[in-house]
């Protein structure tokens, strides 16, 4: 069985100041998704499922999804603010504004989903190796697995001069994941990565193994996960903008025993669209890689 590609497009892109996940950066009106889910196709992936928000669906089908159904097997959900909630969580969260997280936004895809998946941000590039490392891993698995996988980055290749990143460090031994921890704004400070805590600025290396929240599940996930967000919104129903993180919720999967997550590392180097700042790179990037014939210079027919 072809795993799917579940693609993460529900954010607000408050840093970016726009629709990032639909803006043009390739030569023929490609999104940075584009090249994702062409490298996911060409990888062997058998369907892509987008998580958008209800407001941008004109948009996203005009500008990115109508083509992408002409050339694979796609479709589309929505990460609504209520979704997964009871009456009651309702009305207690009534005032938040920002969606409830990457968790939150894995679960809303789960009566889609049957059989072994991969999550990638709707803004980041991956690079080519990653997804034919984890198409290979998740065709291997039976649906009833409880052996996931991820591919983790080196961080100083994953980093942005436009301002500050959020990413996972992790704790990997014996090829398999131990933990990993959100860290939600690391920065350079010259040419000192530094991770800024609420009261201490935390010096890093750089060479630090990090998520970038490229995982591939067994549908087995899906339980895990479901307690990991019932206790979390039991504890921050009324909170205005705390999150409910993938990487915080895969690493309590391991911590607590109810899965192991093989560990892929890649020397690739990450470009993406987190700030307005970015999209000169990205569009330059992706130039660059159409002329050494890593894609053709129009995607899609």
């Amino acid at each position: 069985m072809k795993p799917t590609l579940l693609v993460l497009a529900a954010g607000m892109g408050s840093r970016y100041g726009g629709i990032k996940q639909i803006d043009s950066v390739g030569s023929h009106g490609e999104t940075l998704l584009d090249y994702g889910v062409y490298d996911a196709r060409n990888s062997g992936f058998g369907k892509v499922v987008f998580m958008i928000r209800k407001d941008i669906e004109k948009d996203f089908r005009e500008r990115l999804f109508d083509r992408i159904a002409r050339n694979m097997d796609a479709s589309y959900l929505f990460q609504n603010q209520d979704s997964l909630l009871s009456e009651e969580q309702k009305q207690l969260s009534s005032a938040r504004k920002k969606p409830w997280g990457t968790i939150h936004a894995v679960l809303c895809a789960k009566d889609a989903i049957a059989e072994p998946f991969a999550v990638i941000n709707a803004d980041d590039y991956y690079g080519r190796e990653s997804f034919s490392i984890l198409a290979k891993h998740l065709s291997s698995l039976e649906p009833n697995s409880t052996e996931h996988a991820m591919v983790g980055y080196v961080l100083d290749h994953t980093m942005s001069r436009s301002g500050t990143v959020s990413r996972a460090i992790c704790n990997v031994k014996d090829g398999y994941l131990v933990d990993m921890e959100e860290h939600i704004k690391i920065g350079y400070e010259g040419d000192q990565v530094v991770s800024y805590r609420e009261n201490e600025k935390l010096l890093l290396t750089g060479k630090e193994l990090v998520s970038m929240n490229f995982f591939g599940f067994a549908p087995t996930i899906f339980e895990s996960f479901t307690s990991y967000w019932d206790a979390f919104i039991k504890a921050n129903i009324q909170t205005e903008k705390t999150e409910c993180y993938l990487p915080n919720g895969t690493s309590a999967m391991v911590t607590n025993k109810e899965g192991r997550l093989k560990f892929y590392s890649t020397q690739e180097t990450w470009f993406g669209m987190t700030y307005s700042e970015d999209r000169e790179n990205v569009k330059n990037q992706l130039a660059q890689k159409v002329k050494l014939g890593i894609y053709p210079e129009k995607l899609w027919n």
